[in-house]
């Protein structure tokens, strides 16, 4: 589980949805807080809505059974786990399996043989298994904790940070010397920022498709011209899910002003999306939402991660070409 989200969940409840014998979507949400959420009848009300949403999610994606975890002690798990799994059998999708993970320990809710499922658990250790070998081996990572993924995308700070605040100031100044110089039957420099835009973008995205990477010039240039919707536009639809991507709108993430962040937050949120990188996409998009709460693209994002809409939605339009994106998806729901 940790290599299909990209760290170790906790405090989370998890729905593995498969299509045969694959898995072709991974659900993680946050437990609900129960004593915050009690009705005083002893069935929190979120837990039931929480329930038919994850439900709903499910059902979108085309499977055939299920299986749910709880990351957590019993009594924020037991609920939590109950519920979707009734929330799923009411619409007529099997869960194969059931448990509870807390600590190194799992326990099971669909199995009462004692021989089979001891009452004080099963003890495991997910970082010595055949799967985490193979996967460490393909590069394939398990940050200890969600927020493992929000410090991957957090900015840089001390003497990159200075340089940064240099590259950008530079930027504008060239900024304005381009409008400045713009024919006067262009505009407001529309058509000099999309030609320069358009520029910088293909420019970035061939130096790390070519294992480089941006010196802090050409990265505040790139940021400061994404400002503007048509440049960001070109951006988005040349973004796919390759590793690539992810590296240049990470590093563009990274090293952005602070004022700059939205357009490339949401580029590496759409980009992580295609990958089937759900959780990446999410902390990506709440980066985003952070610096512009009404910044339309990344609202956008929200949207379809919130709903479970996989990248497969894009196959075969003309405005994304092939860009190895996976028709499956791994969705995360904080």
């Amino acid at each position: 589980m940790p290599y299909l989200l990209g760290f170790h969940p906790a405090d989370s409840l998890v729905v593995i949805a498969l299509r045969g014998n694959r898995v072709v979507f991974v659900a993680r949400g946050d437990l609900p807080d129960l004593a915050a959420t009690s009705t005083g009848s002893g069935t929190p009300a979120e837990v039931g809505e929480a329930a038919e949403q994850v439900a709903a999610v499910v059902a979108r994606q085309g499977v055939d059974t299920t299986t749910v975890i709880g990351y957590g002690e019993p009594a924020r798990v037991t609920p939590m786990v109950g519920a979707v799994t009734a929330a799923l059998g009411g619409i007529g999708l099997p869960v194969l399996e059931a448990l509870r993970v807390t600590g190194d320990r799992y326990w099971s809710y669909a199995c009462d043989d004692a021989g089979c499922c001891p009452a004080d658990g099963i003890r495991f250790d997910s970082s010595s298994t055949q799967l985490a070998a193979a996967a460490t081996f393909a590069g394939q990572v398990a940050l200890p904790d969600r927020d493992g993924l929000v410090r991957l995308i957090a900015p840089v700070d001390g003497p990159a940070r200075e340089a940064m605040r240099e590259a950008t100031r530079r930027a504008e100044s060239r900024l304005n010397e381009l409008l400045d110089k713009a024919p006067p039957g262009d505009l407001l420099g529309r058509r000099a920022l999309r030609r320069a835009g358009r520029a910088a973008v293909r420019k970035s995205l061939h130096r790390h498709r070519t294992g480089g990477q941006l010196t802090d010039d050409e990265l505040a240039w790139l940021s400061l011209l994404l400002v503007h919707l048509p440049v960001r536009d070109d951006a988005w639809q040349r973004t796919g899910g390759e590793d690539w991507h992810l590296a240049l709108w990470t590093d563009v993430l990274r090293r952005a002003e602070p004022d700059l962040v939205p357009a490339p937050a949401a580029l590496l949120g759409f980009a992580a999306w295609r990958a089937g990188q759900g959780a990446l996409a999410s902390v990506a998009v709440e980066r985003a939402l952070e610096a512009q709460p009404d910044y339309s693209f990344a609202q956008l994002l929200a949207e379809a991660l919130q709903a479970g809409i996989g990248p497969s939605v894009l196959d075969g339009h003309p405005e994304f070409g092939a860009a190895g994106s996976p028709s499956d998806s791994t969705g995360d729901q904080p």
